[in-house]
């Protein structure tokens, strides 16, 4: 009500002019926010390489830092965060990221695409896109030395568990740039480790159809090949409609899993052809591609003929629904299995942009996916927005 009485009282000059302000104050607001995070990164940066330096010398023991904890606590009972735990978290955050194994893999993926070759084997912000320029390098300069400004695309709380849970640096690496990528927060990023995102999304591809290749090049390290649906919980036997329902209900959960660009438009999409109606199972709009993306159920194994059925969607999204400015509709078809050399000949002559995907109810065992990873940080570095041919 009151928003309807404040929208009758101003004009559309007032309106857009107080547009403006409420952009001016989000801008600063995330300013703000990242300078916290900085510095937040900092702090743990200095204070673990300060313990880590003692521990190393037999200077302190584990007695020493909990007693530097316990010290903190009672000189300073306002600085929070610092508990015998925390601190040992700091020390590894500082150890893990110094090493030479950490710093060989940012210069091995990352200082190619450097402008300064005086900074190899450390985040340049002068590669980000304007508007991550806006919130990061104008407001904190970070000290000079070993601290690799990479580490301050996501935040602390982040850093630790991609520490804990992560075996190799080029993992690490990955999931820092995701995390920054995607926007994670804590739980989310969590949830990403869990459903193996560095495996599903990086690993060699042949489940995309030559269309999609060819109209959407950077689709490879856009598109998993697999999807986790474990918090559907799903029975071994299950139908289309129960999968269908699963994914609606938890809508946050699957978008998470597809990508935050995904974003979710309608169910059993109805599209009219002549004189006949078909639905579509799932629409989605890709803002990153600026593209609709129709999502076929399938209960059963990969068969040709649902590429068929698919392709004929897309068809008619292109001509009845995609707008102007829109790129051409992507189609993909989710089942339980998929025969891989049958996938093979199905997408060598598709000249549709569509995939054929999978999906699993419980996580599958890791893969080291180095050459994957360069090609994931190659086109973070680049743009935002995927290019189209």
């Amino acid at each position: 009500m009151t928003n309807n009485i404040i929208d009758n009282n101003i004009s559309s000059l007032q309106e857009k002019q107080f547009a403006e302000v409420v952009e001016l104050i989000i801008q600063h607001k995330c300013r703000a926010s990242v300078a916290v995070n900085n510095e937040t990164l900092f702090t743990a940066w200095s204070v673990g390489k300060y313990v880590s330096d003692k521990l190393k010398n037999e200077e302190w023991g584990s007695k020493v830092v909990s007693q530097l904890s316990e010290y903190i606590r009672a000189k300073r009972p306002d600085v929070k965060g610092f508990s015998r735990s925390s601190i040992y978290n700091m020390v590894m955050f500082y150890e893990e990221y110094s090493s030479d194994a950490f710093q060989k893999v940012i210069g091995m993926y990352l200082s190619a695409n450097s402008s300064s070759n005086n900074d190899i084997g450390y985040w340049n912000y002068s590669n980000l896109q304007d508007s991550e320029r806006n919130q990061a390098t104008e407001i904190v300069q970070m000290p000079s030395g070993q601290f690799p400004d990479v580490l301050c695309l996501t935040t602390l709380s982040n850093h630790y568990d991609i520490l804990c849970r992560c075996r190799s640096s080029e993992e690490r690496l990955f999931y820092i740039l995701y995390a920054h990528k995607e926007n994670l927060k804590n739980k989310e990023l969590q949830r990403a480790i869990s459903t193996q995102t560095y495996e599903t999304l990086l690993r060699r591809k042949i489940n995309l159809s030559k269309g999609l290749l060819e109209t959407y090049p950077d689709s490879p390290i856009m598109f998993k090949d697999t999807y986790f649906v474990d918090f559907l919980n799903l029975p071994k036997k299950h139908n289309e409609l129960h999968l269908k329902h699963g994914l609606i209900e938890h809508m946050k959960q699957f978008i998470l899993e597809l990508g935050k660009d995904f974003i979710f438009m309608d169910q059993e999409y109805c599209l009219t052809v002549g004189a006949s109606s078909f639905k579509a199972d799932l629409l989605f709009f890709h803002r990153g591609l600026q593209a609709l993306v129709a999502v076929e159920l399938k209960k059963t194994k990969f068969h040709p003929r649902d590429l068929g059925q698919l392709e004929f969607y897309l068809e008619a999204l292109d001509r009845d629904v995609k707008r102007s400015n829109e790129n051409p509709s992507i189609g993909i078809i989710l089942c339980p299995d998929a025969d891989k050399v049958v996938v093979e000949y199905a997408m060598s002559r598709s000249m549709s942009p569509t995939m054929i995907a999978e999906y699993k109810r419980i996580l599958i065992p890791q893969e080291q996916m180095q050459q994957q990873l360069r090609e994931f940080c190659q086109f973070f570095l680049t743009e935002d927005s995927p290019k189209k041919k």
